[in-house]
């Protein structure tokens, strides 16, 4: 099938590194508009300066950003305390006992209802993840129509919105309620918990023979062995948001030899290699991926802080519009930019192994993919089309939903977020 393909959206940030340090002005004594680029100035050279290690020149710009930027201010402000704080951690970092206090101190304020509950205000607010799941139950759905075993592993979401509307599609089917098995991976053991009670009660109200197989461990750790798959079963993966972890490597060895990531833009990942290759070894029916539509896996710091400046600035504009409009109250916008903030940190604070947020854009997923032996196959028509209306839906308006092979965008205005694709073998 051809759906019809739109223009995909403008990939490289626009944006030029400037080392000239703006004078100390107020936020007050600027126009929205000039306090803005001043800010992006002002993150661009504090990220040259961590990136050589000059911590005198970094202290000044953390300075001259603190009087313009503001957790409470319009989106630029907010967007540049994040980066501004990630930069501080990546400073601090070289005092292990100064960086483990304050990380200490973090963790216990992002606890698991907090981590929740953050998830819940950015799937109910944002259509991102709603379109993302209409399309993955959509396709399974009409993929293992006549399938009367079906297996699905969830890499990680434990999400009840996307599992629970995907018994529903499976009790519809052409044959009656399959017998189903979902199995959940994750290092959260009360939401494998939580998903396992409310998805057997609703197996139980579709009358649909159901086994829940929750794993407690993160993806780095998952074995074939764990996930239980028996002969005769139609095998399907989702990962949402997730895949990306099993790229986190020691990158100590291409800064020692300095390789041209511009000459080596996709670089080879023994971790993730192995894992698709499992995957493909267990010949699944569909592999369905959701990533974010960006580069973070950069092992230059500024390459990464730019590519973060310009998918994080669409991110908090599309939370803007929506706040402003009155679908978020002050103290669900901060956990929202909270949890957003999370990322940021780890993208630009952390190194090697610790900086697991290394996202990659979809073009080069088909590479991976495609070295594993998967081969990119279309989503569903009926589900594009689904989506489609939900977007048209949409308020506010800004949302579109765009072909870029081997998938599709989910986009805000002319900036990709998400990517969705799926795949074969």
């Amino acid at each position: 099938m051809n759906p019809t393909s739109s223009s995909p959206p403008s990939m490289k940030p626009d944006v030029t590194l400037s080392l000239t340090i703006p004078s100390s002005n107020h936020s007050h004594s600027f126009k929205p508009e000039e306090r803005g680029v001043k800010l992006i100035q002002l993150l661009l050279t504090c990220a040259n300066h961590a990136s050589s290690g000059d911590l005198h020149r970094v202290d000044t710009c953390l300075c001259h950003i603190s009087q313009l930027a503001s957790v409470t201010g319009d989106s630029i402000q907010r967007l540049a305390s994040r980066f501004a704080t990630a930069l501080a951690y990546r400073i601090i970092r070289r005092w292990p006992g100064l960086y483990k206090a304050l990380s200490n101190s973090e963790c216990k304020s992002m606890n698991i209802g907090w981590a929740c509950h953050a998830n819940s205000v950015f799937s109910q607010s944002f259509p991102y993840m709603s379109l993302a799941y209409l399309i993955i139950t959509q396709t399974l759905a009409q993929a293992m129509s006549w399938d009367r075993v079906i297996h699905v592993i969830d890499l990680g979401s434990c999400d009840t919105q996307l599992w629970v509307r995907l018994l529903t599609k499976f009790a519809q089917g052409p044959m009656g309620p399959p017998r189903v098995k979902i199995t959940c991976v994750s290092s959260n053991k009360v939401m494998l918990e939580d998903l396992g009670i409310i998805l057997v009660k609703e197996a139980k109200n579709l009358d649909m023979s159901f086994q829940y197989n929750p794993l407690n461990v993160t993806l780095m750790d998952l074995t074939q062995d764990m996930l239980g798959v028996k002969p005769g079963e139609a095998l399907a993966f989702v990962s949402i948001l997730n895949l990306h972890v099993l790229l986190a490597q020691d990158d100590h060895v291409d800064t020692h030899f300095k390789v041209n990531e511009k000459n080596n833009r996709i670089k080879e990942n023994k971790k993730m290699g192995e894992f698709l290759k499992m995957v493909h070894s267990m010949s699944p029916k569909l592999v369905l991926v959701v990533e974010q539509e960006s580069n973070h896996n950069s092992t230059r710091l500024v390459d990464r802080f730019v590519e973060g400046l310009h998918y994080y600035s669409a991110i908090f504009d599309s939370i803007d519009t929506t706040f402003t409009i009155g679908e978020l109250s002050d103290e669900e916008r901060i956990r929202l930019e909270d949890m957003v903030g999370q990322e940021i940190l780890n993208i630009v604070a952390c190194e090697g192994l610790e900086r697991v947020e290394r996202h990659e854009r979809i073009a080069c997923w088909a590479v991976r993919f495609s070295w594993a032996g998967f081969k990119p196959v279309n989503l569903w028509v009926e589900a594009m089309e689904e989506a489609r209306q939900v977007i048209d839906s949409c308020r506010p308006y800004g949302y579109k939903l765009v072909t870029n092979r081997p998938g599709w965008m989910i986009c805000w205005h002319d900036r990709a977020i998400y990517s969705i694709s799926a795949w074969v073998i």
